[in-house]
This record gives structure tokens, sequence and C-alpha cells, in this order.
């Protein structure tokens, strides 16, 4: 018996049956990779605001790009309020990210444009580099630090949309406020784990991104270039930067939380396993879980205004 041939009505109505299947395997497959990378497990950082309120969270990424372009303001001695200005304008230029695209000719966390004399591709391209040369510009404003952000920025940065920079101002600070370590320890961040691990020479790429971001008085001249034998295999990072004799405590524990911070922030691309400050300390086997108080650490020390229990040195721990 021949089969019967398939009318163009069914015909039509098998093809809508196929087409609805493969869309709805699109959304599927769509919202698994959603989970994945942005759900409850995923790799994130979150500033907490002190006396409550909605926290502000980021990427590892982002919050890493954030730490360099801090770091950075504190190695030229610049104000917090640079250090806003410099993360709202990333914030709106590229979402905090170390992109390779933009318009026209821009690249990078700023969108500089190497056609108007920012530089090369490739230097624009390391944060570092494309963060100084923010603040390079930036320092040139008459009065910048009084200025509002949106009129500092734009001054800066030329934009077709300079409004657009207010909406960050906010976050800006909170962020501003965790990686300057004046807010404490209200920075926590989760990574993978188990850590993948940096080898015998992770502790020397902490050292060279420590001196390269914060300047060569980050670390003791004996730790900048090799082994710190007191560290047993990590790095031990002082409060007071070389050359500086005594610090207000205020001041030691606020410069003891912007290092501990941002090790925290980079914990991730530097794979860190345990950071430990002030009778603080961050794990990567239980960073969901935040900093925690170590057995005797002072109730007081995660307040960077009071100095209590600040403690003379950051330690960093990366995965072998």
């Amino acid at each position: 018996m021949s089969a019967q041939p398939v009318s163009p009505a069914r015909r039509a109505r098998l093809w809508r049956t196929a087409a609805a299947v493969v869309v709805l395997l699109g959304v599927a497959a769509y919202l698994l990779v959603q989970y994945v990378t942005s759900g409850p497990g995923a790799p994130r950082c979150t500033v907490r605001v002190q006396g409550g309120g909605d926290p502000y969270e980021l990427t590892p990424e982002q919050a890493a790009n954030a730490a360099t372009i801090s770091a950075v303001a504190a190695s030229r001695g610049l104000p917090e309020r640079a250090v806003t200005i410099a993360l709202a304008t990333a914030m709106q230029e590229s979402g905090l990210r170390n992109i390779n695209f933009g318009d026209r000719d821009s690249v990078g966390l700023f969108q500089q444009r190497p056609s108007q004399d920012w530089g090369t591709v490739q230097q624009i391209m390391d944060p570092v580099y494309s963060s100084g040369e923010f603040y390079r510009h930036l320092v040139k404003v008459p009065g910048y630090s009084r200025l509002p952000l949106t009129v500092a920025a734009q001054k800066v940065q030329r934009s077709g949309y300079p409004q657009a920079y207010a909406k960050h101002e906010a976050n800006a600070a909170l962020l501003t406020g965790a990686l300057t370590g004046r807010s404490g320890d209200v920075l926590s961040c989760t990574v993978s784990h188990p850590v993948d691990g940096a080898g015998p020479d992770g502790p020397a790429k902490v050292r060279q991104k420590l001196v390269r971001e914060f300047g060569a008085g980050v670390l003791p001249t004996a730790a900048a270039g090799g082994q710190d034998a007191a560290a047993g295999g990590g790095v031990t990072v002082p409060v007071r930067p070389a050359g500086v004799a005594s610090a207000a405590p205020g001041e030691a524990a606020q410069r003891g939380w912007q290092l501990a911070n941002w090790a925290l922030a980079h914990a991730a691309d530097l794979h860190i396993e345990r950071i430990s400050y002030a009778g603080r300390t961050w794990t990567a086997a239980d960073s969901d879980q935040g900093w925690q108080r170590a057995a005797g650490g002072d109730a007081g020390a995660g307040r960077a205004g009071d100095g209590a229990g600040a403690g003379d040195a950051v330690r960093i721990v990366t995965a072998r």
C-alpha cells in the first residue's frame, strides 16, 4: 500500500512545530548559560553599604579593573574624588571591562582613542597605563575635585553624552570607599573553588603587580625583587609605605584595608588562596563567608576609621 502524500497544510504544521522546538531549545540553552555565569553560584564581588541599603555587585573582572584604577591613583597621591571620577567614567565607557572595541578606534577601560594621542592600542589596553593617562589629563583640570563629576569627567573624555556619567556616581563613590580602604572590610568576593594553582611563581606575580600598580614604595626593597623570607612563600605587604616612619592609626588602618581589598579584588586573576589583615581572614575555600574574624581578632578591626587592631602588614598567600 503506497504512503499517502503529506498535504501542504500538514507540512506547514510540521515545520512550525519543528521551529518551535528549536526556539524552545535555544531559550533553554540561554537560560542555562545565564544560570551558570550569573546565577547564585557564579563568582562575584559585593560592596556592602554601611548602615544598610542595597549592595553594589560586580564581576571579579570588573572588581580587578576597579582595584587597578584605585591603586594607580594611590601611586600618584591623588584624592578619593579622583578615584570616584575615574571609576564612574570607566563604568560608563566600558562597564569596567577592558574591551578591545568601541566607537571608531576607542578601546580599553576608558575608551581612549589612539588617533587622539592617547597612546597605541597596546598601551591603552594596559589598565595601568590607561588609568595613568586618565589621571594625567584629570589633574590638568583646574579645581577638578570641586567640580560636578559630569563636568570633571567630560573635560577629560570629551564625550557626546556627558550627562551619562552622573548615573554612576553613587556606585562609584561606594566602590571608592571600599578600594581606598576608608570603609574597611565592606568588600567581599567569591571565587571558583578549588582555586587553580599559581605555581611557585605565584608570590612573585603578586609582588610584581603590587609594585606596578602602587609603585615601588609599596614593598620593602628586598621583598620587591625576590622571595619574602618572612612570608613563608606568601607575600607580606607592610601597612606603611617605604620611607614612612609612622602613620596615624586611622591612616594605617585605611592603608591596610586598601591593600587587603586590592588583593581580594585580584584574588581570581592572581590565584590568591588566603588574605589576612587586622584580625580578619578571607579564604578562597570559604569565600562565600567573606571576611571572617580570626581567633582572638579585634571586633573593631573591620573599621578603618578607629584603627583598632590595625596590624602592621597584609598577608597574601597564593594557591600552589
